[in-house]
């Protein structure tokens, strides 16, 4: 994003900016380029009295155009050809069935507004993940295709330096392998320079219980009593 010359500094566009990337500079606002997001917050806010807010005319060009994929809910990812971070179905597997019984889905979501993440502090949890065999990245998922080598789970290098408000990284393991994914999770957390959540999407028993309660609590994590449970009330997709 970028503010043109006719900016009067009022500043009302400041608050409207989730990485506080627009500042005051001889008393007028411009925004730091390398701080934004390029989630066009400031703009869809329709504050400015003079229309100074602008889309810059190189947001789209790689590797820039990563931080407005995924920092702005209004745009489709180019790869994907989906908007938003990750994939919707990690919120409907009760109608995708992606996630089949002895399987868990991971959801690990990176930065927030006002914190955000670098790609860089993303590879950092990719290529932990991946040192420890977790490499089974789901296909349809934006931070996918970002990734240059699956088995080492390193980035494109040309990405690295770029910002998003938040991203999602989603993967599947095995029930058996949740332990020792838990313990992989912990030591991540240790390094990390952003804040981030992790999902894990499994299929209830037939008595409603969650299969992988047990290995959760004796890892020193606690299921969120307000978690997601969806009660497969939806049509699945034949075969599942």
């Amino acid at each position: 994003m970028i503010i043109d010359d006719s900016c009067t500094g009022c500043g009302t566009c400041h608050p409207y900016c989730p990485a506080e990337a627009i500042k005051f500079v001889e008393k007028k606002s411009i925004i730091d380029q390398d701080g934004c997001f390029e989630c066009g917050a400031c703009l869809r806010s329709n504050v400015c009295p003079v229309d100074a807010i602008h889309e810059s005319p190189l947001v789209f060009d790689y590797p820039r155009s990563v931080r407005k994929f995924f920092s702005d809910p209004t745009t489709t990812h180019e790869q994907t050809k989906i908007p938003g971070r990750g994939t919707e179905e990690v919120k409907t597997n009760d109608v995708t069935g992606r996630f089949k019984p002895g399987e868990i889905g991971i959801g690990i979501e990176m930065g927030r507004p006002s914190v955000g993440t670098s790609l860089s502090e993303i590879e950092k949890v990719t290529s932990i993940l991946a040192k420890e065999g977790f490499t089974d990245f789901e296909e349809d998922n934006p931070l996918t295709n970002l990734l240059s080598d699956r088995k080492t789970g390193k980035l494109k290098e040309e990405i690295k330096g770029e910002r998003v408000l938040s991203a999602i990284l989603e993967l599947r393991i095995k029930e058996e392998e949740l332990s020792r994914f838990l313990k992989t999770i912990r030591k991540i957390s240790y390094g990390l320079e952003t804040v981030f959540s992790f999902d894990l999407i499994v299929c209830l028993k037939d008595n409603l219980l969650i299969p992988v309660a047990e290995a959760i609590n004796r890892e020193g994590f606690e299921i969120r009593q307000n978690a997601k449970v969806n009660l497969g009330l939806g049509r699945p997709k034949r075969g599942t």
